[in-house]
């Protein structure tokens, strides 16, 4: 049992980092630099400032990134100049599974159509369908359109409602229930 701990050990697995804030890039080059395989998952966005619109690289996550090592490795990456910690739970690195970074993967490089994105056609107020994912079926009212590509949900649970935010590809729109007028007749 021991030995088979140890072999555990010395496989490589993918862990998330938690690194200074705005500090991502300069992480990874460094991980890179020291040998380690990492990963900072970047989204291509248009940032708009008063004078000007401009293509910037964002971090999917803002504050992580993912390294595949072993536990042997921990300190070695830790003396890694913008890292905070590994992200833990009961004083353990999580391991992140392989799956997660393979469907990050995708979810990167196959980004939503543009085409796709114009058949949505949202507005403040509507009400939305999700269409995918764990809260398929529930329904909510769009509170905001974020940016071409995510959107703000009320969705009601136990009788309060819950911000959430979700890809425009992932909710439908639903008509507005018409009122129904029933008028009752005496004879």
């Amino acid at each position: 049992m021991t030995a088979e701990r140890n072999d555990k050990n010395n496989e490589p697995q993918w862990h998330a980092l938690y690194v200074r804030s705005r500090a991502e890039k300069k992480v990874l080059q460094q991980l890179l630099d020291m040998g380690v395989e990492a990963y900072l998952p970047m989204l291509t966005c248009i940032k708009q400032w008063s004078d000007r619109k401009k293509k910037v690289e964002e971090p999917l996550f803002k504050s992580y990134v993912f390294v595949r090592n072993t536990e042997k490795q921990h300190y070695y990456i830790l003396g890694a100049y913008g890292v905070v910690r590994f992200v833990t739970f009961e004083g353990k690195a999580v391991v992140v599974p392989e799956k997660q970074i393979i469907a990050i993967k995708k979810y990167i490089d196959n980004p939503v159509d543009d085409e796709e994105l114009n058949n949505l056609d949202l507005h403040e107020g509507q009400l939305v369908r999700i269409t995918n994912g764990p809260m398929q079926g529930l329904t909510g009212k769009l509170i905001s359109v974020k940016s071409k590509r995510r959107i703000l949900v009320n969705i009601d649970v136990v009788g309060q409602s819950i911000p959430v935010s979700l890809p425009r590809t992932k909710v439908e729109p639903i008509a507005q229930k018409e009122e129904i007028t029933i008028t009752y007749h005496e004879s």
